[in-house]
């Protein structure tokens, strides 16, 4: 029986390691302290200040989060080849593509990419568009809940009463407000609130599948995915699918 020979190939540029590190970091973070404010009373944690305090923590590392993303949004356009949009949104040939990768596990001889696998693609879409989510409905609960930026000018100056300086709202005070306006604002968050929290429910359950699925491909496929997000390098026993002809 002939020995693979095994092959090194350079995959992610550093912008794209970077953005997955400090991506992964703050989820996990933004997670933990999300669970915080879920469970707050149940913690013990009844007053104003600490409340607040908690969330001031979510919202600055949220601005991390939604900054980071941003910088890798706008890299899918100028990045390397497998940092583009066009290496992991499906083209014209994707269904094929898919198909003949399941075809190969199911055969138990599975192909190996350079880039993404085709189900790889589209759970990182789906990782995306979560992301997007997040950071959209996130932005717009710091602004209604503590007044922070982007939005939080706008939302005070919506809930002040006639006459009140919307810079001297404060945050679950209702001082100063218009009591119409304010629960209108209150109706207002709750929806993006509801989003914000089914998301991240969602974002964690692709989290935990997007590592299983990760472990799996590491046994069966090789490439060393894991050591590839640090090293940028891929190694394979085989010709890859998407290799550049």
């Amino acid at each position: 029986m002939s020995e693979a020979i095994l092959k090194r190939y350079k995959v992610w540029d550093v912008p794209t390691r970077i953005f997955h590190w400090v991506n992964f970091t703050a989820v996990i973070l933004l997670i933990l302290v999300g669970a915080l404010m879920l469970f707050k009373k149940d913690l013990g944690i009844t007053s104003l200040d600490a409340k607040i305090a908690i969330k001031e923590i979510h919202v600055l590392i949220g601005y991390v989060f939604v900054i980071n993303l941003m910088i890798r949004l706008l890299w899918g356009f100028i990045g390397n080849r497998f940092a583009r949009w066009s290496s992991l949104l499906p083209g014209k040939d994707f269904a094929a593509t898919l198909a003949s990768y399941i075809a190969s596990i199911k055969n138990g001889e599975p192909q190996q990419f350079l880039g993404h696998n085709p189900m790889g693609r589209l759970a990182v879409i789906a990782l995306f568009l979560l992301l997007i989510t997040q950071a959209s409905t996130g932005l717009i609960r710091a602004g209604t809940d503590i007044y922070y930026p982007p939005f939080g000018s706008t939302f005070a100056a919506q809930v002040a009463a006639e006459g009140v300086d919307p810079v001297t709202i404060k945050p679950y005070d209702k001082t100063g407000t218009d009591a119409a306006k304010y629960k209108e604002l209150k109706a207002f968050k709750h929806i993006y609130g509801e989003i914000h929290l089914y998301a991240a429910y969602a974002l964690l359950a692709l989290i935990f599948l997007h590592i299983f699925a990760v472990v799996r491909a590491e046994l069966t496929e090789g490439g060393g995915l894991v050591s590839a997000m640090f090293s940028g390098k891929k190694v394979l026993s085989k010709e890859p699918e998407d290799l550049e002809r």
